[in-house]
């Protein structure tokens, strides 16, 4: 079973080492920095500055966000238990989604985006307190 498990682990690690080092390349390839460009050990976006050399209050929010949202999905260990590891990774996941929307409402201007980041809030709440209520119930039942 432990080998198993270090089996998989080191799967994961080895994809995303790959495709982390795939990504950089294509990105380096394409000018991708002129873009913004996604540093795969950080989990943050490297974005270009607007014209003037600032970057804007809501690209700030977006890259902090989404800097937490890596954070907190990496926090969690992998325990083997595939249900409980689902909820501890998706929950700071939607929380990421909750918090982009959130950036959207504030600093938006086009409506139809403002009514789905209202959408996307109000789903993701409503499915991070879905997998909250799950995981109170699986620790109890695992005591049991």
């Amino acid at each position: 079973m432990k080998a198993n498990r270090l089996l998989a682990t080191a799967s994961v690690v080895l994809g995303i080492v790959t495709f982390g080092a795939a990504f950089d390349a294509s990105a380096q390839q394409s000018g991708a920095m002129a873009n913004g460009q996604m540093n795969m050990s950080s989990g943050q976006m490297a974005m270009p500055a607007q014209a003037g050399g600032t970057t804007s209050a809501s690209t700030q929010a977006f890259e902090q966000n989404a800097a937490n949202m890596m954070k907190n999905m990496s926090a969690p260990g992998y325990t083997g238990d595939t249900d409980a590891d689902f909820v501890a990774h998706m929950i700071p996941h939607h929380q990421g989604a909750v918090d982009q929307a959130k950036v959207e409402l504030e600093y938006g201007k086009d409506p139809q985006m403002k009514a789905l980041a209202r959408k996307i809030i109000k789903a993701q709440n409503e499915e991070i307190a879905y997998m909250k209520r799950w995981q109170a119930n699986h620790k109890e039942s695992e005591g049991k």
